[in-house]
């Protein structure tokens, strides 16, 4: 892999809490600095495309995020995405010819001590190396054909679809 691209959407993974009001808003990609801080031993892009809640996005949206991967060189793509609609986005990217694409989020924030974040970050990060090409998920310490996962919201994490 010579250089990682890295399309972001929001998600939990880049919320930012404020106690005074008990709300949250999507705030700056954190990938970047989190990668930066690891001090990861590849090159890689931000690109930011939405700053949303998974729950909010719409297919016009998941049809940028199509273009804005179209349009990279790199055959090698991780997209950062809110757990609840991760599924449809994975769906709605398939077909990008010779690119492995893995999506990955994070069920608290990467801000908050304790966050899956970094650990999902570092599945997604293998895995768009070792995979062939395609679209994946990254969630849990497990790798996941679109087709055959779902959240399961109750016990907040993703499994086997029937």
């Amino acid at each position: 892999m010579d250089q990682l691209c890295i399309v972001t959407t929001g998600g939990t993974i880049d919320k930012i809490y404020f106690d005074d009001k008990s709300d949250y808003q999507i705030g700056a990609p954190q990938i970047g600095e989190i990668l930066a801080q690891l001090g990861v031993a590849f090159r890689f892009e931000v690109i930011p495309v939405l700053r949303k809640d998974s729950l909010h996005l719409t297919d016009d949206d998941r049809r940028l995020v199509r273009d804005a991967i179209a349009r990279q060189p790199q055959r090698h793509v991780l997209v950062t995405h809110g757990t609840d609609t991760m599924v449809e986005t994975a769906q709605a990217l398939a077909g990008l010819g010779d690119k492995v694409i893995v999506l990955t989020g994070a069920l608290n924030p990467a801000r908050f001590t304790g966050s899956d974040a970094v650990f999902n970050i570092g599945c997604a990060v293998g895995a768009v190396q070792a995979l062939p090409a395609g679209v994946w998920i990254a969630m849990n310490g497990r790798v996941w054909d679109p087709a055959k996962v779902r959240k399961n919201r109750a016990a907040n994490r993703f499994e086997a679809s029937t």
